[in-house]
């Protein structure tokens, strides 16, 4: 089946959401900083079944509030998208400021989710705004060139001021603090040459989640775009064995 783009109305404002129908339990894809649902998609056609792959409000075709969402608001946003679309259940797999995300909806509806994929996961509290942001700038010259359009396309959708307010409130967020509550699987992936989700970091987070980390070996931050059908492999065996996955 294609994927089709739909508008649904959450709190008075249309949330844009790229979907693929079929039967099975649904994947529900988060993007990053910055980007869109495009930044996904390499990922979300691989993946098998019913995949959902929402614009965060104020990111890509959605419509958001003038004022910078945190995790948390956006958790609720999409928490009421989901129970009117009966997506109890889901698979969740997000991508660097995604994955806070993802990490907020579990936490607050364990209802609607099943198990947890964290590809790229930030905020490293080592680094504040400033250090993120050098990590950013580091990363870009590594990325595979062919998907700037894509991230380019998607800070210029969401603007300068919701792009660095929503980058201070993903470290100010407190994943290490939040992880840990989370009662489903949870799998953590990340690119091997990854400046801005650090191999430290995310053994702590893997050590707090009591998961694995699988790392792939010639990736960046990147790896739902650059590494799409690696991605959707592993966290498609992951979602058909999650317990047997954990360390």
């Amino acid at each position: 089946m294609p994927f089709i783009s739909r508008y649904v109305t959450v709190a008075g404002r249309r949330l844009h959401v790229r979907s693929r129908a079929a039967s099975g339990t649904p994947w529900v894809l988060l993007h990053g900083l910055a980007v869109s649902h495009r930044y996904l998609m390499p990922t979300a056609r691989a993946l098998p079944g019913p995949v959902h792959a929402p614009d965060l409000p104020g990111f890509g075709r959605s419509a958001g509030p003038r004022r910078v969402l945190t995790p948390r608001e956006h958790a609720a946003v999409l928490a009421t998208w989901m129970d009117a679309d009966g997506l109890r259940g889901a698979r969740l797999l997000g991508g660097s400021y995604g994955c806070q995300v993802a990490v907020e909806l579990a936490i607050a509806r364990p209802d609607l989710v099943s198990l947890l994929v964290l590809a790229g996961p930030t905020a490293d509290p080592a680094a504040g705004s400033v250090r993120h942001a050098l990590r950013l700038l580091r990363d870009l010259p590594i990325e595979d060139p062919r998907q700037f359009p894509v991230v380019t396309a998607g800070a210029l959708a969401a603007g300068p001021r919701r792009v660095v307010g929503t980058l201070r409130t993903a470290v100010r967020h407190r994943m290490e603090n939040r992880l840990p509550l989370v009662t489903a699987p949870v799998l953590l992936l990340r690119g091997r040459r990854d400046p801005i989700a650090p191999a430290a970091w995310t053994a702590h987070l893997a050590a707090l989640a009591g998961c694995r980390t699988i790392t792939l070996p010639t990736a960046a931050h990147n790896i739902v775009t650059t590494a799409g059908p690696r991605v959707a492999g592993l966290a498609s065996a992951f979602a058909a064995n999650p317990h047997d996955q954990e360390p």
